[in-house]
């Protein structure tokens, strides 16, 4: 099995597996925000107070914490928002008397974060912002809502949840893939199904976000595309190929009905809704140079990433 690296925040690795954690949070609260502030007081609350849209909003957050495993036939955990900043759960002014008690965050490291706070009781609250709809396909962003960042918060304790992200090669060598596994608690992450456009249909669903880095696309960071982990494995498993945008729901510019891809690039990034309301997590990995039958470094991480596809019993996802 390839070697897996444990770290706390965004993931580079050239071979193997590499093993991240947080990234940006995982309920959206608004769009476009800025100068975001966190309070969070003993009742499990938290008051968010930012301007957006020309208007300065105070929106109070409380009633979750953390994740449920994916059981049919039940619910994700979610919370409650009162966009008058508490008024409307208590009918008055509340954001005039509201008692922070936060100290400073000393938890995981994360990326994107705005606002963050360590609570009286021990639980994080963390506001992180990124830009979420970006088109697929490496498009630049033609429409003002794909341009839009999007404010998220997360209220955890313990452990967050763990993205692991390998590279290889299918199809003898002719394409690039990046393949991993999505768990919480060591359970995996998942939904129980999906739209047609592969959209996550239940509130267990969790998307996650590739984006690759100097591609054909062109310079920087574009967004490649996005995918859900596999019921019930929490695998996945994403193929470097040509995609005709006028096909499988794409959004594409007027006009541009050209193939795309493959989005091959030095490096990719991989960010994936956090279950409940725990932090998204994120990776980064090293793109591979073209497949060498006479290379035996090449060799052994194919079978590396076979033996770690195998081990996770998904048999959904190419392993050659």
């Amino acid at each position: 099995m390839g070697r897996i690296v444990l770290v706390l925040v965004i993931a580079v690795a050239t071979a193997g597996l590499a093993v991240a954690g947080p990234a940006s949070a995982a309920e959206l609260i608004d769009r476009d925000a800025t100068g975001v502030q966190l309070a969070a007081n003993g009742k499990g609350e938290a008051l968010v107070t930012y301007h957006a849209g020309g208007a300065l909003k105070r929106v109070l957050v409380w009633g979750a914490v953390n994740a449920r495993d994916p059981v049919p036939g039940t619910t994700q955990v979610s919370f409650k928002l009162d966009y008058s900043g508490g008024y409307g759960k208590y009918h008055t002014k509340y954001w005039l008397h509201f008692t922070n008690t936060c100290t400073k965050y000393d938890g995981p490291v994360l990326p994107d974060v705005v606002a963050s706070c360590k609570a009286a009781d021990g639980t994080y609250w963390v506001a992180q912002d990124w830009p979420e709809p970006l088109p697929d396909l490496g498009f630049t962003p033609w429409l003002a809502a794909q341009k839009q960042d999007w404010l998220e918060i997360s209220h955890w304790s313990g452990a967050v949840a763990q993205l692991e992200v390998g590279m290889h090669w299918v199809y003898g060598g002719r394409f690039q893939s990046i393949y991993g596994r999505y768990t919480y608690n060591e359970r995996p992450v998942h939904g129980f199904g999906t739209t047609r456009l592969g959209a996550p249909t239940d509130s267990f669903g969790r998307l996650i976000f590739l984006d690759t880095f100097d591609s054909v696309y062109g310079a920087g960071w574009r967004r490649e595309n996005s995918f859900v982990p596999h019921d019930p494995s929490g695998v996945f498993c994403y193929g470097f190929y040509t995609f005709d945008p006028t096909k499988g729901g794409y959004q594409h510019p007027p006009g541009q009905t050209a193939m795309r891809g493959p989005g091959v690039g030095t490096q990719y990034r991989l960010t994936a809704e956090g279950p409940g309301v725990t932090p998204d997590v994120g990776a980064i990995v090293s793109g591979l140079h073209p497949f060498d039958t006479s290379n035996a470094a090449d060799v052994q991480l194919e079978q590396q990433a076979a033996a770690t596809i195998a081990s996770w019993g998904d048999k959904s996802c190419k392993t050659s």
